[in-house]
C-alpha cells in the first residue's frame, strides 16, 4: 500500500544512492517508473532480499535506475546470512533458463562458506558425510557452514536437530531450501523443500515449475501446490494476473499456460490451473506465498485425478 511517488520524493529528497527492500516493495517503486513518470537521479545500488527476486523486478527495478546502477541479491537465512550473491545483469542473462524451468540462480557462494546440496531427507541428520552429497547438477537440499552459521535455536531443540548437521568441530546448517549447482559454480534456488510436490512418482519443485508460467506477459506470479494424498499428490497451479488483466481474459491465459507448460520438462503434464485474485503472502516481507493456505484453497476448487506421471520428464532429486 505504500505510496511509490512519495518514496521516490524521499529518494530524491535525500539524495540517497543505495536502497534495501523486499522484492514487493521494489515492484511498487517501479511501476510508475515503467512511464517514465519518476525516475530518482541519485539511485546507484539496490539490493533485495527475503524472498526469491524474480527476473521481472529485476527488469523493472533498471527501469528507474541510471544506467551505471547496480541491482544486488543477497541469498542466506537469518541463521547464515549471507550465503551467496549476484548481480541483476546476471540474474537476466540467465533469465531464459529460469523461463524454462531452471530455477532462481542466486550467485556464487561468498569465499569462507562451504555450501554443499544434499539428498532431500525431511529427517534430522546426526553427523555430516560426504555420502549425503548429491551430483552436480542434482536437485537436492542446500546446506551452508561458515562464520556466521548459528549452532542451534534457543529452547528448541527438536528444530535444532531438524536444521543443524554437526561436522567436526562446526555445525552445517539445513537452509530447508531446494537447488542445485550448475557447471559454472553458480547455485540455483528450486524452493523451498516442505512446498515440492510429489506426484505420479515424480517431485515437482515450486521455482522450476512456476518459472515457467511467470514467463508468460499476463502473469504477474503463479504458485504450485499439491492436493490431495501426500504421497501422490495432483499439481495444481495458481495464478495472480496483472491488474491490468480482467477475469474475462482467463480462459485465453490458462489455454495459453496449458500450452506453455507442454513445452518444459519440470511442467509437461500439469494440467489444473486456478484464477486467484490476490495471493496471501507473509506479512514481513509481503513476498513469500504462504502455499499452505493456498492449497487448501486449491483442494476446495478442484476435483482430485492422479497425476499422470508418463507425461512428465524425470526430474532430478
Amino acid at each position: 500500500s505504500a505510496d511509490p511517488r512519495k518514496l521516490m520524493d524521499a529518494i530524491e529528497q535525500q539524495r540517497c544512492p543505495p536502497l534495501f527492500g523486499s522484492p514487493a516493495l521494489l515492484e511498487n517503486l517501479a511501476r510508475p517508473a515503467q512511464d517514465n513518470a519518476v525516475r530518482p537521479s541519485t539511485l546507484r545500488r539496490v539490493l533485495s532480499a527475503g524472498a526469491p527476486v524474480r527476473p521481472q523486478v529485476v527488469e523493472q527495478t533498471y527501469r528507474m535506475q541510471p544506467a551505471d546502477a547496480e541491482i544486488w541479491t543477497p541469498y542466506g537465512a537469518t541463521e547464515c546470512l549471507p550465503v551467496a550473491v549476484i548481480e541483476g545483469r546476471e540474474i537476466l542473462a540467465l533469465r531464459e533458463r529460469t523461463d524454462a524451468g531452471g530455477g532462481i540462480c542466486v550467485g556464487r557462494p561468498l569465499a569462507r562458506n562451504t555450501v554443499r546440496v544434499i539428498r532431500i531427507d525431511d529427517h534430522p541428520i546426526a553427523e555430516w558425510s560426504d555420502d549425503l552429497v548429491v551430483a552436480p547438477g542434482s536437485i537436492g537440499e542446500i546446506t551452508v557452514a561458515g562464520p556466521t552459521v548459528t549452532r542451534g535455536y534457543f529452547g528448541r531443540e527438536s528444530a535444532t536437530r531438524l536444521a543443524k548437521i554437526r561436522d567436526a568441530d562446526r555445525f552445517v546448517h539445513r537452509m530447508g531450501d531446494v537447488g542445485y549447482f550448475d557447471d559454472e559454480g553458480r547455485l540455483w534456488y528450486c524452493g523451498r523443500k516442505s512446498h515440492r510436490v510429489v506426484a505420479g512418482g515424480v517431485t515437482l519443485f515450486t521455482e522450476t515449475v512456476e518459472g515457467v508460467f511467470n514467463a508468460h506477459p499476463d502473469v504477474r506470479r503463479s504458485a504450485l501446490v499439491g492436493v490431495g494424498p501426500t504421497t501422490d499428490r495432483m499439481p495444481v497451479v495458481c495464478v495472480e494476473m496483472h491488474e491490468r488483466r480482467r477475469r474475462n481474459d482467463w480462459l485465453r491465459v490458462e489455454s495459453q499456460l496449458r500450452a506453455l507448460a507442454a513445452l518444459h520438462a519440470t511442467s509437461r503434464g500439469i494440467h489444473s490451473f486456478l484464477l486467484h485474485g490476490g495471493f496471501p503472502v507473509d506479512i514481513r516481507h509481503n513476498a513469500k506465498i504462504d502455499r499452505d493456505q493456498l492449497a487448501i484453497w486449491a483442494a476446495r476448487r478442484v476435483s482430485y485425478r492422479p497425476f499422470d506421471s508418463s507425461r512428465a520428464a524425470a526430474v532430478r532429486a
